[in-house]
């Protein structure tokens, strides 16, 4: 028996969602539940309705993407724990392709490239990925920039039950924080070059509305774990 895969949709008053929830079904691998988490949504909760009967509906209190994503990872039963974002779409082979990799290579952790795409679904990229000579090159990278998109993360459920969930406190770098959580817990993040999701890009997502905000947060985060990180870098260098 295939592990079982949990697929956690945060949503949040948006348009999208019937697509990513129709990518999330259309996985090619067997045996897979879908969360789609309720963020307290006052638009666009209508467009749920059609998939009730094959997805796991959870509603809640407004709270953030954190919030919604620790609230599905708490429900869910999955070994493996895959985080898809309302806008965003998976490819079919996703899950098939990932999840494999990740046992073959005994991977806590595994994120992937990622094409990206418009509001109609043009997709104006291919094959975006942040990708490096070796580990030190990497987590030198991650001192000052996040290159892992989280919607092609996925990761074992025991992992987070190690480190700890995301962080609520941080409404856009949550992801940020949990990678160099999980690096400095001394966890390898395996990449796999292929691109596995569309990443779309569109004038409402919160990357654009915020980044006053945002670029407060990381330079937070980086407060909080630059310099253990830093030294983690200095010891595998030797």
């Amino acid at each position: 028996m295939v592990p079982l895969v949990s697929i956690i949709i945060p949503f949040y008053n948006d348009p999208y969602i019937p697509q990513a929830i129709t990518s999330a079904l259309s996985q090619t691998y067997p045996n897979v539940e879908i969360i789609v988490v309720d963020d307290g949504s006052t638009r666009h909760a209508d467009l749920i309705q059609p998939y009730r009967n094959r997805v796991h509906y959870l509603g809640k209190a407004n709270g953030g993407t954190a919030s919604a994503l620790n609230h599905g990872i708490r429900m869910a039963s999955g070994e493996y724990i895959a985080w898809l974002s309302s806008d965003d779409l998976f490819y079919p082979h996703k899950l098939s392709m990932q999840i494999p990799y990740m046992q073959a290579c005994g991977a806590n952790f595994c994120f992937t490239a990622f094409d990206l795409i418009n509001e109609h679904n043009q997709i104006t990229q291919q094959g975006v990925a942040g990708r490096f000579p070796n580990v030190q090159s990497f987590y030198t990278a991650m001192l000052s920039a996040n290159p892992i998109n989280g919607c092609t993360v996925i990761m074992k459920k025991e992992l987070l039950e190690q480190v700890g969930l995301f962080n609520e406190a941080l409404p856009f770098t949550h992801d940020y924080d949990l990678w160099l959580r999980i690096i400095l817990a001394r966890q390898d993040l395996i990449f796999l070059d292929q691109s596995l999701i569309q990443y779309r890009q569109h004038a409402q997502m919160g990357t654009v509305r915020h980044q006053a905000r945002i670029t407060h947060e990381i330079q937070w985060v980086q407060s909080l774990y630059g310099a253990r990180l830093r030294a983690y870098i200095q010891e595998l260098s030797g």
